[in-house]
């Protein structure tokens, strides 16, 4: 079974670099793939979230989703599995673009758009923010394997982990609120009941 995957993985990559490469589509996959770099679009975009009052509870989501993305995909699961990464490996396969520094499984830029994106499909009301994103978040594992810099079952794991982690945070922070306003309205009454 693993030996199946595995020949899938390099079959995909292959398919990619013979089939799907162009000239004119490598820069626009670089730059997709630059968005994920070391998180700094997803960080930044959860900053400016949260800078605003209207925008903050949206902020404050999408930032725990983020971080419980790199704790699980980028700190424990790379370091569990430490698989390396196919154009190092796969006979034929080159690689667009610069090497990467970090182990391959799972995708870590895949991982962090899928986490946000769907923090925001839960906590946005506005469409067409999460019609961009989702536009992203879907290009993002296409442009790792298009470069050669992830297996398919990399950014496979990685839009799971990534939605999960969206998933239990969303869920959380929602717990997390409803204790609060408990709290409040508990110490209200209590106020009225003494004042």
């Amino acid at each position: 079974m693993i030996d199946a995957i595995v020949a899938w993985d390099e079959d995909v990559l292959l398919y990619f670099q013979e089939n799907i490469r162009t000239d004119w589509l490598s820069p626009i996959m670089k730059g997709i793939s630059f968005l994920g770099h070391k998180g700094i679009f997803w960080i930044a975009l959860c900053l400016v979230l949260l800078i605003f009052k209207k925008t903050r509870r949206l902020g404050i989501i999408s930032s725990m989703s983020l971080a419980l993305s790199f704790l699980v995909n980028n700190v424990m699961l790379k370091s569990i599995v430490g698989r390396v990464r196919p154009y190092e490996v796969v006979s034929g396969l080159q690689r667009v673009g610069n090497a990467e520094t970090d182990t391959s499984f799972p995708s870590g830029h895949t991982a962090c758009a899928f986490a946000v994106t769907v923090a925001f499909f839960f906590g946005c009301s506005i469409l067409w923010p999460k019609i961009v994103l989702a536009v992203i978040a879907v290009l993002t594992p296409f442009s790792r394997i298009y470069l050669g810099v992830h297996y398919p079952t990399d950014v496979i794991v990685a839009m799971f982990t990534g939605t999960l982690c969206a998933v239990a945070m969303y869920f959380l922070f929602i717990f997390i609120e409803k204790k609060v306003r408990q709290r409040k309205q508990e110490k209200s009454d209590e106020k009225a009941l003494t004042g």
